[in-house]
């Protein structure tokens, strides 16, 4: 890695994967390079199939590059085991998709909350920091409500808390407002920039919004398995 890939919160060097399909190999990146700063928010814009989800897994560690280096939050994905993964992900990357992953059978401060407890964190600055997210997000009287009764923007908001609680160094979102209708993607944009400014993480979203491109530092677009 250079001097500056080493600086970036996200890094990647190189990378190459591909699929299998009927026994052939399938390119899906090719020598994909990319470094994302500290509080810098990058969109990757591309069509469908063409590896922008693929790229979110491969700086998560959840696949392995065929060949390239990764570095996320300081880890080395590539050489890490998948206990070191595991922890890269629970203390350092959050998560927001298009479908929002809130558990039924816990509140929405519970799905909040959750994160935090796998974290080990203890129960008052946990409780501190669910009430900090709620009102933040707007949705400080929905605290005992069951996800099923709020709106597909609310249970957005409480997706994008719940990936923020740890205050992780990277947040990495697949189209956040995909399912939304306009003013409720907007909300969702809004809290993205503005939380993700507050806490200085990196933020990789991966969209087809045009819209949602606009409100990032930068836009790549994914073609022929690299960014341009």
């Amino acid at each position: 890695m250079t001097a500056s890939a080493a600086r970036s919160t996200v890094a990647l060097r190189g990378v190459h994967k591909s699929v299998r399909e009927g026994g052939v190999a399938r390119p899906i990146l090719s020598g994909v390079d990319l470094d994302v700063a500290a509080g810098e928010a990058v969109a990757i814009l591309g069509r469908s199939g063409s590896g922008k989800s693929t790229l979110l897994n491969l700086i998560a560690g959840i696949d392995d590059a065929d060949a390239g280096d990764i570095v996320t939050a300081g880890v080395d994905v590539g050489r890490a085991t998948e206990r070191e993964r595991a922890a890269l992900r629970a203390r350092a990357i959050g998560f927001v998709f298009q479908s929002f992953h809130l558990l039924p059978t816990l509140t929405v401060a519970e799905n909040i909350a959750l994160p935090l407890e796998l974290a080990g964190v203890a129960a008052a600055p946990a409780n501190a920091r669910v009430a900090e997210l709620l009102a933040r997000i707007g949705l400080g009287d929905r605290a005992d409500a069951w996800p099923d009764v709020l709106s597909g923007g609310e249970q957005q908001r409480v997706a994008v808390a719940r990936a923020l609680a740890p205050k992780p160094a990277v947040l990495l979102c697949d189209e956040p407002t995909g399912n939304l209708d306009d003013a409720s993607a907007r909300i969702v944009l809004d809290l993205l920039v503005e939380l993700r400014a507050a806490q200085g993480c990196a933020l990789v979203v991966v969209t087809h919004s045009q819209e949602t491109a606009a409100r990032c530092d930068r836009r790549l677009h994914l073609e022929g398995g690299a960014l341009r």
